[in-house]
């Protein structure tokens, strides 16, 4: 059976608990992270998309992990929170983005995850200014990111040519509060020593 075609493209940001800079990217996934194991939340808005004739555009995802040491040795712990606006066909059609079983970008990751924690509906609420990006998922994940500057203060730092699904090139950022208590995954931290990065986004099917 045919593939579904499909394309998204938006804007991305994450954070998680590896103390800034997070290892990961700059080691092509194989260094331990530097807490031990690693809980990260993936945030996606998709300014616009189509699966097939199916209309994406505005809908937000999430997707919480962890990763019991190095990323590259897989073993991943993932769970998907999708837009409670979205009918239950843009619902299966993200989940399958996502998750990487409609091809692209994440079908790459698809091998390192061991345990499918499920999926939740949700209001997903994601802000941008300048630099800042935060989202809430109530009573799931309340987080916010800060790029970190550059020589010109009003844009960031960057890493390039990077492994990550998202984009090769990646904003530095820092966390400034990371609240995770979903899927069976808690995380609570305002240290601002956390890793965060954000970057605009552009999948399609392979």
């Amino acid at each position: 059976m045919a593939q579904t075609s499909w394309e998204i493209g938006g804007d991305y940001f994450e954070s998680c608990s590896c103390d800034f800079v997070c290892p990961c990217p700059t080691s092509m996934l194989t260094a331990r992270p530097t807490k031990g194991t690693c809980t990260a939340v993936l945030v996606f808005h998709v300014d616009r998309g189509r699966y097939g004739s199916l209309n994406l555009d505005g809908l937000n995802f999430a997707v919480a992990l962890l990763t019991p040491g190095p990323m590259a040795d897989g073993n991943w712990s993932v769970g998907l929170v999708t837009d409670e606006r979205a009918s239950n066909e843009q619902r299966e059609a993200l989940t399958g983005i996502a998750s990487g079983s409609a091809g692209g970008p994440m079908a790459n990751v698809a091998p390192l995850i061991a345990t499918f924690l499920g999926t939740e509906a949700r209001p997903i609420t994601i802000g941008r200014d300048g630099m800042r990006r935060w989202v809430s998922i109530p009573g799931l994940v309340d987080m916010a990111i800060e790029g970190v500057a550059g020589a010109k203060s009003d844009e960031p730092m960057y890493l390039d040519n990077t492994p990550h699904p998202a984009n090769a090139r990646l904003a530095l950022a820092k966390a400034t509060r990371s609240h995770l208590s979903a899927f069976n995954l808690q995380w609570d931290d305002e240290s601002g020593r956390n890793n965060g990065h954000f970057a605009p986004f552009s999948w399609k099917s392979s």
